[in-house]
């Protein structure tokens, strides 16, 4: 390696650093009243039961509805707060009312939620509001409804893998279920669920921190069949206890993926290194990350190896400064995708076995093993391939999902 490519290289490294600090400050300056969510925070024992990172503001917004967020949670409790974003607004939100409701029974259980003591509130450009905590039963592994009645830019997540539903008409439907008659495959407004006071959630969350794999392109929608749904379900079942010296797993799971992201670039939403900190370090009760990203930088055009680790280690320091391990995957089977050639499989060969000698994160979740062809290593197998060869099936993120040593966790 020249001189000239290694300076190049510490460059790059350099100012992949800074751009993690930055985006550390830059949170805690436009989140007024934020509670503290990070391992090393005093939260009063709040976890994450459900996330969706925010993507971008909804192109053609439209402040004429009621939304009504489906989200299916991953851990129970007895009092809830939301999380309401006006993160990629540049005007105002105006938060008009806020629900929040069982989908088993939203007549009954439907409950309005405060903010600072208000039902309406403003929430400024590039910020967000948490909700009063609320006496609530929050299921496990159930379906809620967050309904949000509100004007002015619409920060969303796009790719929810889950139907939710719109109700049109510059008045609150959020008592009228009749009215919902228009579905959507994004969640807008809404970006996190909290619960506190079940057993469970003293032991924290693991978030789930990756691109369209994590967020479930090519599973069953509204199926609840992303891998980060079976890792879930195994986390609340008998076997999630580990070893007397090591404590317990984390009990909920939340899926920080966003459709086409990258560690590097910018192809989706902000890159991976620039969200690190917003939506895996600051989550409620976040015990653990497992980075899922690389492959869309490779697909886009980056060839530099060391680069890529680079970013993976980055990400791990910034765990480590907030008391969380940070574990990774390996890069996904690429072959008969466009874009992925043969400098993209030497690359991606070269990072995955980096990976896996243990020199970048603090452990292993190998989804190239799991997903790939035995007959045909450089291409997902069959039997797990949603039909565009790069998306798992149903019963490939079933596979990954099984694939976690919960012992990592």
């Amino acid at each position: 390696m020249s001189m000239r490519t290694l300076r190049s290289h510490a460059g790059r490294l350099a100012l992949l650093a800074v751009v993690v600090l930055l985006a550390a400050t830059v949170y805690a300056v436009v989140v007024p009243g934020r509670a503290g969510a990070g391992a090393g925070s005093d939260d009063g024992d709040w976890a994450g039961t459900w996330y969706a990172a925010p993507v971008g503001v909804e192109p053609g917004g439209d402040a004429g509805r009621t939304v009504r967020n489906v989200v299916h949670t991953s851990l129970g409790g007895n009092r809830a707060r939301v999380t309401v974003s006006n993160l990629f607004g540049h005007a105002p939100l105006d938060l008009r009312h806020t629900t929040l409701a069982t989908a088993a029974d939203p007549a009954r259980t439907m409950r309005t939620l405060t903010f600072r003591g208000l039902a309406r509130v403003s929430v400024p450009p590039g910020s967000e509001v948490v909700s009063d905590p609320l006496a609530f039963e929050v299921p496990t592994s159930g379906d809620v409804y967050v309904t949000v009645y509100a004007a002015g830019p619409v920060t969303w997540h796009p790719g929810a893998q889950q139907t939710s539903f719109v109700a049109r008409g510059e008045v609150d439907r959020a008592a009228d279920p009749r009215e919902f008659a228009q579905v959507t495959g994004a969640w807008r407004y809404v970006t996190a669920l909290d619960v506190q006071g079940a057993a469970g959630a003293a032991a924290g969350s693991v978030v789930v921190f990756g691109d369209s794999i994590t967020e479930g392109v090519g599973s069953t929608p509204g199926a609840d069949r992303r891998w980060t749904d079976v890792l879930a379900g195994r986390l609340r079942g008998p076997h999630a206890a580990l070893s007397p010296d090591s404590g317990s797993a984390p009990r909920a799971v939340l899926n920080a993926g966003i459709g086409g992201n990258a560690l590097l670039a910018r192809f989706a939403g902000p890159s991976g290194v620039e969200r690190f900190q917003r939506d895996a370090l600051a989550r409620a009760g976040v015990r653990t990350v497992v980075v899922e990203l690389g492959i869309n930088d490779l697909l886009g055009g980056e060839r530099d190896a060391g680069a890529l680790l680079a970013g993976m280690r980055e990400l791990v320091r910034a765990g480590h400064a907030r008391g969380v391990r940070v574990l990774g995957t390996t890069l996904s089977p690429c072959g008969g995708v466009r874009g992925c050639t043969g400098s993209v499989q030497r690359v991606r060969g070269f990072v995955n076995s980096t990976i896996r000698g243990g020199g970048v994160y603090d452990g292993v979740v190998d989804i190239d093993r799991v997903l790939r062809d035995p007959y045909a290593p450089m291409a997902l197998w069959g039997p797990y391939d949603s039909g565009d060869r790069l998306h798992p099936s149903d019963a490939g993120y079933l596979a990954m999902g099984r694939g976690v040593d919960l012992g990592v966790l």
